[in-house]
């Protein structure tokens, strides 16, 4: 199967979309955070019982990484060269606590378009787990970003559930 993004001139190249149609697109993609024991319970915020939100010193820890994985995915066509400026319908970025030392983050994207929004969706959770790095790495530069993947997308060709 040829890629896609290559021409006959074997340059490349964007995909021309102009003769698909255009149908509601969505896009999940996630990623983990591990830091090693002991950082996020220094994270923890427990004089305003906010007891899923993290501070560190630049601030609210999940609030600035939801913000900044929104602002990316919809920047995503600036940031990745072939990419097709998708205007999204919907961003949202979650995060969870898993066991002791481990956040799942998860970005999904919407878009009525006549291609996916896998970029966006998988744009959006590298920079929120990019943001939860820089605004903990004081404590340790011992956080790993883990398995950024694709977990579902719809609309297009060939659906991933």
């Amino acid at each position: 199967m040829p890629l896609s993004h290559i021409n006959e001139a074997n340059q490349p190249a964007m995909v021309d979309v102009s003769a698909k149609a255009v149908t509601r697109r969505t896009a999940c993609a996630e990623a983990s955070l591990l830091f090693p024991d002991g950082v996020l319970e220094q994270l923890r915020d427990t004089e305003s019982g906010a007891d899923k939100e993290l501070h560190s010193r630049k601030g609210p820890v999940h609030q600035t990484a939801i913000l900044a994985g929104i602002m990316a995915a919809k920047k995503t066509s600036e940031l990745i060269p072939l990419c097709h400026l998708i205007p999204l319908e919907n961003c949202s970025i979650s995060i969870e606590q898993e066991g002791y030392n481990q956040l799942r983050l998860r970005c999904e994207a919407r878009a009525s378009h006549k291609t996916g929004v896998e970029m966006e969706a998988l744009t959006g959770v590298s920079v929120a787990a990019l943001t939860i790095y820089d605004m903990c790495k004081a404590l340790s530069h011992g956080i790993e970003i883990q398995q950024i993947r694709l977990v579902s997308k719809t609309g297009g060709k060939k659906d991933i559930q």
